[in-house]
């Protein structure tokens, strides 16, 4: 293992995220906050929370870090931010039906099943882009929704 640990420079993320969205036609935009002391005393006082919003895996990713609520707080913003992106409410789907899983290159990726995918659809969405990050405060989430490309 190398020291410190790889990761991209800001102006890569950039580019990155350039490159997936530039010529892309764009169907919704949604972005969420979660602040962490919330999202830790929301977990404390409630035990059963994190099984009914975050999926096996992505509790088990979360685990994987010596603290793992900043990273169960931006999973739940991306929730946020999709239903914000689809132009619904709370509770028109079940947070578990958005999940964040992620690509071999480690960038989160999103996967909508049960009535988020069915939303999904129905507002013309083809695909999405993601992005997630947390201070010692916070954590953000903002999701893009793509109309499907023209052949």
């Amino acid at each position: 293992m190398t020291w410190p640990p790889q990761t991209r420079t800001p102006l890569e993320v950039t580019r990155e995220l350039e490159r997936s969205v530039v010529g892309r036609r764009v169907a919704g935009i949604g972005i969420d906050l979660v602040e962490l002391d919330r999202m830790r005393l929301a977990l404390r006082r409630r035990p059963t929370l994190a099984e009914r919003c975050f999926s096996p895996a992505e509790r088990e990713y979360a685990h994987r870090s010596r603290d793992a609520v900043p990273s169960l707080a931006a999973r739940f913003a991306a929730k946020e931010a999709v239903m914000k992106a689809l132009g619904v409410g709370l509770w028109k789907f079940r947070l578990r039906d958005v999940e964040v899983d992620r690509l071999p290159s480690g960038a989160p990726r999103l996967v909508l099943t049960g009535r988020a995918a069915e939303l999904s659809q129905a507002r013309g969405v083809g695909s999405w882009a993601l992005t997630l990050t947390h201070t010692v405060t916070t954590a953000m989430a903002v999701a893009l929704a793509f109309a499907p490309e023209s052949p």
